[in-house]
């Protein structure tokens, strides 16, 4: 089978506990996360786990089929990358002197779309949204130029279709 990328989306009550046992369910299946991200999602008292993984489909199926039998979760899904709309967020710490010294420093921030966040004596802090190959494209070509600190955030994600959850949710409220 081929590996892909997929993206898993998990909605479920916010319970201490619930993430560690989400981790070992990939954990006993030797398989990496790759990009790990946790937020309140647009449903009220519902979070919402998003979850990047490498592996088969039929690997991602039982994955999110294991993910549900948690009593805490109330639906998860997986899609691939093209049914999502997704990004990531980077944050590089440089040394100033390379902002006015280097032109291609400046460069790089114009063609990479990347803001700067502040500048100091001592170093600037560049901010980037965007995909992962346009995050590791601007990594690579700060790389010679020596980077203090880098950050990257979890994929975030939403699909191109709609979500059912929203319909099971308001459902259920309606049965209560």
């Amino acid at each position: 089978m081929e590996k892909k990328w997929f993206t898993i989306s998990i909605y479920s009550e916010n319970n201490i506990g619930l993430l560690n046992r989400i981790s070992g369910i990939f954990l006993k299946r030797h398989i990496n996360i790759e990009s790990l991200n946790v937020s309140k999602s647009e449903i009220e008292s519902v979070s919402k786990f998003t979850v990047v993984v490498f592996t088969e489909d039929e690997v991602a199926r039982k994955i999110v089929g294991q993910i549900e039998k948690q009593i805490e979760v109330i639906k998860a899904f997986y899609h691939l990358d093209d049914d999502t709309i997704y990004q990531e967020s980077v944050i590089f710490k440089i040394a100033s002197n390379l902002l006015f010294d280097e032109r291609q420093i400046q460069n790089i921030i114009k063609d990479c779309n990347a803001t700067i966040v502040t500048v100091s004596r001592d170093f600037f802090v560049l901010a980037k949204t965007g995909r992962k190959h346009e995050v590791d494209d601007m990594y690579e070509q700060l790389k010679p130029f020596g980077i203090m600190q880098f950050v990257r955030s979890g994929r975030i994600a939403v699909t191109k279709a709609e979500m059912p959850i929203s319909a099971m949710i308001a459902k259920f409220k309606k049965q209560e």
